[in-house]
């Protein structure tokens, strides 16, 4: 175990001897770049993450020296592949970097895979607002390079974590963009209900019966077969439901759709929500009588 720290030390050293001896200046960064990739191997061998990751960094300050933007990026995600096994937020700033120098090399679609890591990390830390803006970005650079159902997916977590954090309306609209995607696209098309659900349950927790029962008309223009479907039929008894403030009505069509089709855990938060919006309306109206 120490022998591979020892050697990592040692590789360290000479890589830094490197750089402040003589010596042309291209070939003595290249050198030295050599040197930090094996003391970052060392420190690898003895799972030293810290150490490991601190050696990639310097790595990539030399590639950038030597004016290899690409190489320094691969030298950055190599270090926060290490730091995610300790520090997910230097893992994070990591990444960051990377991405900065692949958008600067017009590398769009890993600079995309990378804000998606990124994303991915916030999501855990469950940090969900910059979460967000890092789908949204990955999103984005997906769809510059037409790499569209990566696109697809990235704006599906921005709309699940907006839903989440009670932005139901900017949920609603992805999710309805993403259903006309889907239904454009014969191996997609199948997937439509799932989403037009989803934009349906955020428009269910704006607690608006027009705007719910005009969404409804609207899906079933946008996908002909919409009325015809499970989804679309608990969406109705929900509406109505919402509409007659009957939280018992409501809990008997979330619970017959969930005997057939198991609603997943982001579902029956923001049923819950709904549900709570309806026994408060009750509430509200037994203070009246």
């Amino acid at each position: 175990m120490g022998l591979d720290v020892a050697k990592g030390e040692e590789f360290e050293r000479k890589a830094e001897k490197k750089i402040k001896g003589w010596g042309l200046f291209g070939s003595k960064y290249d050198d030295a770049a050599d040197l930090y990739q094996k003391a970052a191997n060392s420190f690898k061998l003895t799972k030293s993450w810290d150490r490991a990751a601190t050696a990639y960094i310097k790595l990539a300050g030399c590639n950038l020296k030597s004016d290899s933007k690409h190489e320094a990026a691969s030298a950055y995600v190599d270090s926060a592949s290490c730091y995610k096994k300790i520090s997910p937020k230097q893992a994070i700033s990591s990444l960051d970097q990377a991405v900065n120098l692949l958008l600067e090399i017009n590398r769009f679609n890993m600079a995309a895979k990378y804000c998606k890591e990124i994303g991915e990390l916030y999501e855990q830390e469950r940090n969900m607002d910059q979460a967000i803006t890092y789908f949204e970005r990955a999103a984005d650079l997906y769809q510059t390079e037409e790499v569209n159902t990566s696109s697809s997916q990235c704006r599906q977590k921005v709309a699940e974590f907006s839903a989440q954090l009670g932005k139901y309306q900017t949920a609603a609209e992805i999710y309805e963009e993403v259903a006309g995607y889907a239904l454009n696209n014969n191996l997609l098309k199948y997937g439509a209900r799932g989403h037009l659900l989803n934009a349906g349950i955020c428009q269910l927790c704006k607690g608006d019966v027009v705007a719910i029962n005009n969404a409804l008309e609207k899906y079933q223009d946008l996908d002909p077969t919409f009325s015809r479907t499970r989804e679309c039929k608990l969406l109705a008894a929900l509406a109505v439901a919402f509409d007659e403030e009957d939280a018992a009505k409501f809990s008997v069509a979330v619970k017959e759709f969930d005997s057939i089709t198991k609603l997943d855990a982001w579902k029956t938060t923001l049923l819950l929500r709904v549900k709570e919006n309806i026994k408060a309306k009750e509430l509200e109206e037994d203070d009246l009588t």
